[in-house]
Order: C-alpha cells, then structure tokens, then sequence
C-alpha cells in the first residue's frame, strides 16, 4: 500500500490511534508533570486508556452524533476524551477553562451538549450553576476528585470508575469498539470549535475528520516534521491552535505532547522538555523579552555590557546566518563565542535551545521581537489562519521571513483580494457549517467553497508574501478621507515592552486617538529603577512619570506613521493610560485575549468623548468584577495628554517642491 493510500485509510484520529500503536507501541505519546514529577504513557498505553473511556461513556448513552463538552486546562485525560468521542462518533466541544458560568451555558445549550468532561471541583461548580439552563446535559464526569468527596448527584461521575465500567462493558462488547471505529469516516464531524465572540455571541465551528487531518498533514508536510517533535501544550484545548499542534499534528506524525503541571508552572517545564516545536502568540514572546530585560538591567554591570555587545552582534548577523546566508569569517566566529556565552545560556533560560520552528499568530508581532528571537537563532515564524479552516490560510517559508508578512499560501490553499480589498481563501480545511447558524454559514462561506476572511490585505508586489492590514469592517476613514486601520496602529504601540494593550479610535473623526493599558511587570520594573513609589496600577498608571514614558512611544508610532503617505494623516493626537486593566471578565477582551473595541468604546463613551474635547482630565467610575466573582467599583481621574504629531512624508515633499 503506497502512502497516499495509506493516509486516505487512516481518516479518523481513532484509527490514525491504531496506527501508532502499531508501529511505536512503546513510543511515548503523552507526558503530565504531577506533583513534579512526569508521568509519561506511551501509544499503546494511550489507546488502552482512551477505549476504557470510550466504552464507559458508552454505558452513559454517549452515541453517534452526541456532543461531549470538554473543560479543563492541558490534560491527558481530556485529550484522551476527545478521541474516545470520535471513536463513538460522537463530537467533542472544548470550551475555555477561564470562562464565567454564564458564558458557558450559551456554549453547552447551543452545542447541545450531552455530557460534560470536566477537570475539577472549580469546573464542576460550573456545571452545576449552569444546569438548569442546560437540561441537555445528563451527566457530567470529571477528572480530578479533590473537594468532591460529598457532591451526592446522580448525574456526577468519577473518570476512573467510568473507565472501570468501560472495561466490563468492553469485556462483555468485545467488538463494539473496533465496530464503532471502523464505521467512522473522514466526511463525518470532528469537532465543534467556538469562536471567541468578538463582536457577539460565539459560533460553532463545524469542522470535519477531513478538514482537520488533512490541513495537520500538509502543515507537517510543508515543514518537515516527524515524530521525534516534542511539544508543549500549555495553550486552551478550546483554541483551534491547540487543536492543531497538540492534537492533530500528534495523531498525523506521532511525536509526544507534554502537560505542564498547571498555568505558573509552564515556564519551568518548558525549560524542562525543551520542544522542538512551538507556538505562542505574540504577547507570550513580548513577556519572555520583557522579563529577559527586566533581569538583565539588574544584573551587575559585566554581565550588562556582555549581554549588550554579542546582542548587538546578533542583531548584525544573527538572521542571515539562521537563513544561511554568508557571513565574514569574524562575524562567523564572534557568533559562535556570543552563542557559547549569551545566546545559548539565553535560549536554555527560555526553553527554546532545541527548538527548531515556532510559530506566532493572532496578531501582528513587533519586528524588533521577532528579530530578537531570530538573531539567536531560533526559527520563529508567522502564519496567518482561522478557526474556520482549522489555522492554515498562510505560512512563512524558511529563508522568506519579514515581519511585516504573514507568508505564502500553504499546501492546497488558494487565496484572493476580493473588490473590496477583504482576503478570501479556500482550502480542505474549510468548514462545514456554523452549528444551528444557516446565515452566518451562507455570508461567510460561498457556495464554491470560497471563505471570507473578514480581514483587509493585499499581497506584497516585491516578495509576494501576503500583507494583513485590519480587520476589514474595522478600516475607516478619517474626516480628511484618510485610510483609519485601528488594529495596524495598536500592534505598532504594542511593539513597545511597556504597553499591554492598546485601543484606537478615529473613525468618521478628525484625528485618532488612543486608550493605553501599560505592562504592570515592565513599567513596574521601570519604576523602581528610578526610585517611584506606587501602590498598585490604578496609582503607577496615573504618574506623570508613566506619562512621559507612554508619551514617548506613541510619538515614535507617529513619526513612524508619518512615513507612511496613506496613513500618515491617522498618527495619534491624545492618548490616555486606562485606570484598570482590559480584562475578559469585565467583557473587555475575549478569551483569546482579543481586545472588543467596540465594547471597550461603549463602555468607556465618557473617555472617548473627553479625547475628543479640549480636557486633559476626566473622572470615571467602571464596575469590575474580581477573580472570586464578586464585582466592584473603580473610580479614578484620568489624565488627557497631546502627543506629537509630525508632518507626512508626502506633505515634507510637497512643501520642499
């Protein structure tokens, strides 16, 4: 049987299962750290676990098209979940592990979720607050029994005690699970991934074995992968991210996921694994810098110029020799010492020392990180995806990385700029539907197969890489006729270690303006150096000190704007520095950490208009709600400052003419 054969067999994550326990039986296939200790299971251990678990759900009426609702951080358990619901033909739908009741309960009720597979005591709380509201979901089982020793339900089971049942039925059902798996096929669902609702209610992504494994599949292909990977999965397992590197390309190629122990953990046990592979949206790149800095300016002095010298050199021809360009023989040897004395030292402290390619996606990732991350060589690349076509639309090829791009099309996926300047694609990880959304479904997906994206781009004329400039509803136009993309100038102030998060607003205005979140580790640090007293947030980000320094970086984006002819009318005029920062809870940000700026705009309506008045102060009081679910108020008075603007580069020509 050749391989192309071979693939079109293997269609489902239970039979691409089978597969490994075939031909690496004693391979290991997943890792938890528990108690600081990793504990490993290998392929043929896995597909033990997960067939017990299969016919345990069996036994609670777990059937052929029935949802199974999966919540929790990072865990062997929940991933092996997943697959046990495909090998009954049953759908898993992960939901974020962070999220409020509430917003859990439209997620169940929509999905029609059946059963819910839970990590612990905090998640069964949940489900038990939301059940009501929820009366598909008959049972609910969950992993980790710690504080459910006197929780007397009916519908509430132990993980083991469901696999104990799963045996006996399997022992009295000798062929009922291979039977089940063999009736799967690659046109059936897969999964059902939820969209982060940023502009209303979440959407069911309805994706199919085929979309999934064979977008996995080329993305391995395109990239080289094997099963000697080693990943990370520290991401939500509610992220089609996740899905993809730590499950997906797993079951395709078969290299090993590790769980970290939980979320302030995750550091440690990166340094611990050392992946080969790795994703991380921009920000987690932008803190590991952020924190390199902080501890090296309070090194001793040595170490500091040390640091800054071969960083230098690095900067110089650290990316040429990672594309295998050629190099003086000097440069070639001061590399080599800098990699012996900083950057390999370096690379072990962020875990990254065997990583051989990571990604970074979501948002636009600021070229000084992405060149500091490359210069040391490690491979960091962008691609550019959604959840509706399982991640892959672009990826940047090896010795073709610019961090203004986002790539070429990858395998099998075709892409055009519809009239209107929004980026279409399509590919066979195209989704099948949006569940119970026949409307969304039909404006976002043609009748040929062809997705809009609803992002605005073009395709760069000098290397063909494709260029994201904002989501396409966003772009505006300033009073003046000027081109107003919000998201292209928040990424630019994000670029900056001190700023968090940024929201601009200008559209249909005069001139924009901007609400800042500052980075309460970076400018804390910042802070101390220089002897500033603080009590909190609130207090540090009302200093005029603080000001200064924000009012610094707003002005470098607008000088870089004003290069820039079709923007450069759309530089920054006033600008403040929130009293709190953007928090999903509060129904700033989505649980992908993307900011709501129409909500934070409404939300904060009296701030925007006093940007856009002749004030530099304005008081305001926000309800908050706290880590425990209790809410609150804020009350502060924000200051208003003007930054600089300069002249564009066009008017500088026209004025010199």
């Amino acid at each position: 049987m050749n391989q192309q054969d071979q693939d079109t067999q293997l269609d489902t994550f239970p039979k691409l299962l089978a597969s490994h326990v075939q031909q690496r039986p004693t391979r290991d296939a997943m890792r938890e750290k528990a108690l600081g200790i990793w504990q490993s299971w290998t392929w043929a251990e896995a597909a033990a676990e997960i067939r017990a678990l299969a016919c345990g759900l069996a036994t609670l009426g777990l059937r052929r098209g029935d949802k199974l609702a999966i919540i929790g951080d990072n865990r062997p358990r929940l991933y092996w979940g997943m697959t046990a619901a495909q090998a009954l033909g049953a759908i898993p739908v992960p939901l974020y592990q962070d999220a409020v009741a509430d917003e859990m309960a439209y997620v169940l009720d929509n999905a029609d979720v059946k059963i819910a597979l839970v990590e612990d005591q905090e998640q069964v709380d949940k489900m038990l607050e939301v059940r009501e509201r929820c009366p598909k979901i008959e049972h609910i089982v969950y992993d980790d029994d710690r504080g459910l020793r006197y929780y007397k339900h009916d519908f509430l089971h132990d993980f083991e005690k469901v696999q104990q049942a799963g045996v006996t039925y399997d022992h009295d059902h000798p062929d009922f699970y291979d039977q089940e798996v063999a009736a799967g096929s690659g046109e059936d669902v897969c999964i059902m991934l939820y969209t982060s609702g940023t502009t209303g209610n979440p959407k069911g992504v309805v994706l199919s074995n085929d979309n999934v494994i064979v977008t996995a599949r080329n993305g391995i292909l395109r990239e080289g992968l094997t099963a000697d990977e080693e990943v990370l999965a520290y991401l939500p397992m509610a992220w089609v991210g996740d899905n993809l590197f730590s499950y997906a390309q797993s079951y395709v190629a078969g290299f090993c996921v590790s769980c970290p122990e939980d979320a302030t953990t995750v550091a440690n046990d990166l340094r611990e694994i050392g992946p080969t592979y790795y994703f991380a949206p921009p920000r987690i790149y932008e803190n590991m810098l952020t924190q390199v800095m902080i501890r090296m300016e309070d090194a001793a002095e040595i170490k500091r110029k040390m640091f800054h010298y071969f960083m230098e050199h690095a900067r110089k021809v650290g990316v040429k020799i990672l594309n295998k360009q050629s190099v003086s023989l000097m440069d070639s040897l001061l590399y080599k010492l800098g990699n012996a004395l900083v950057y390999g030292p370096l690379k072990d402290v962020l875990g990254l020392r065997r990583t051989r390619l990571a990604y970074t996606a979501g948002e636009a990732i600021g070229p000084e990180i992405f060149d500091f991350y490359r210069s040391l060589g490690i491979n960091i690349k962008q691609l550019y995806g959604q959840t509706e076509c399982m991640v892959f639309i672009c990826v940047q090829p090896d010795g073709e990385v610019y961090a203004d791009t986002v790539g070429t099309p990858a395998i099998d996926v075709e892409i055009k700029i519809d009239d209107n300047g929004e980026i279409m694609y399509r590919s066979p990880g195209v989704f099948l539907e949006y569940y119970k959304n026949p409307e969304s479904t039909h404006s976002t997906k043609t009748v040929d197969g062809w997705v809009h994206t609803g992002d605005a781009g073009f395709f760069d004329d000098d290397n063909g890489h494709l260029k994201i400039i904002d989501r396409a509803k966003d772009v505006g136009k300033l009073n003046d006729g000027t081109l107003f993309a919000p998201k292209y100038i928040e990424n630019k102030l994000k670029f900056f270690s001190f700023v968090k998060e940024a929201v601009i607003f200008g559209n249909d205005r005069d001139h924009s303006t901007a609400f800042i979140n500052i980075d309460l580790d970076a400018v804390g640090n910042w802070a101390e150096r220089r002897g500033l007293a603080y009590t909190g947030y609130i207090d540090l980000a009302g200093q005029d000190d603080v000001y200064h320094l924000i009012k610094d970086c707003v002005d470098k984006v607008n000088q870089d704007l004003s290069h820039d002819a079709k923007l450069g009318n759309s530089q920054i005029h006033r600008f403040l520095v929130l009293h709190k920062e953007l928090d999903a809870d509060d129904g700033e940000l989505t649980r992908t950490r993307k900011v709501r700026r129409g909500f934070v705009g409404d939300r904060y309506d009296i701030l925007v208009d006093a940007l856009y008045s002749d004030r530099n102060q304005c008081h305001v009081e926000t309800e908050v709600t706290f880590e425990d679910g209790r809410t609150g108020m804020l009350a502060a008075d924000i200051k208003i400052w003007n930054a600089h603007v300069y002249p564009v580069k066009s008017q500088q020509r026209d004025a010199a003419a």
